[in-house]
């Protein structure tokens, strides 16, 4: 083979290999934004800050892509054991072949929604893996969650643990998080972001939040306080919660350990 041929196979080889790493690059990358766009839509509907939501998103699903941490939705804890699948449907065949072996503990998502707790307000685990329901629901959970707390801090630790000790450790990382994403809030969301003037009422640009999604379980009452009085639920009208039919969701999960503890005790970083 002469030299011109061979050097020119070589030089289209080291092309190919070089490409070929900086195109998966750009497809994690494009992944990991499918959890942004859906934080900032949420925001756009509910009022929560764009800074609230991302960095929950990020603290509860962040892997490593080029060396910075972005959040994953196709994430599964699994009884404890966090996994960052390369697709969707990596991801619900998985969580589908746990269940059946009895698994039933499993958040999922942008933003990790425990089935056991919010099952009910989807219609599916598929509803529970689309990332515009998934957002709008932690948004409405968060939401909720500082009319209790009366601070985002408090309101992101409450999403992660009732324990002091677990809420505090989570709320801390979440606030550091949450510094990188504060200029996305702009103008116009420095009322929502200022704490002590949140008062709990959804904003947008052109219409108020619908008030009949479905009601949150309570969380501390059902473990706390099993013959504390429940609110009564409202009529579900909300077209990306709404559940199809009587019939109930094919799975179910119960809380197990959260993907952010478990990177702590991995020790990973930003």
């Amino acid at each position: 083979m002469p030299k011109f041929w061979l050097l020119s196979i070589i030089s289209v080889l080291c092309m190919v290999f070089k490409v070929a790493p900086l195109a998966a690059s750009e497809s994690a990358t494009t992944v990991s934004a499918t959890c942004e766009r859906v934080a900032e839509e949420a925001s756009r509907r509910t009022g929560v800050p764009i800074s609230v939501l991302k960095a929950i998103s990020l603290t509860e699903t962040g892997k490593k892509i080029d060396g910075k941490l972005r959040p994953w939705p196709w994430t599964v804890n699994m009884e404890g054991a966090g996994h960052w699948f390369d697709t969707l449907d990596e991801a619900r065949a998985y969580v589908f072949k746990e269940f059946k072996r009895g698994a039933r503990s499993f958040d999922v998502g942008c933003f990790q929604i425990n089935y056991k707790w919010h099952n009910q307000h989807f219609s599916s685990i598929d509803e529970m893996f689309d990332p515009l329901a998934n957002a709008l629901y932690a948004a409405k959970f968060l939401a909720e969650l500082y009319d209790e707390k009366g601070s985002w801090n408090g309101a992101a630790g409450a999403y992660h643990s009732r324990t002091k000790e677990y809420a505090e450790r989570y709320s801390a990382r979440f606030a550091e998080l949450r510094q990188r994403f504060l200029a996305s809030d702009g103008a116009e969301g420095m009322v929502a972001m200022n704490d002590a003037a949140w008062t709990g009422a959804p904003q947008t640009a052109t219409q108020p939040m619908q008030t009949d999604i479905p009601e949150i379980p309570d969380i501390v009452a059902a473990m706390n306080a099993p013959t504390a009085p429940r609110r009564p639920p409202r009529v579900n009208t909300y077209p990306l919660l709404q559940r199809s039919g009587t019939a109930a969701p094919p799975l179910g999960a119960a809380p197990g350990a959260s993907l952010f503890a478990l990177s702590l005790n991995k020790g990973e970083g930003n």
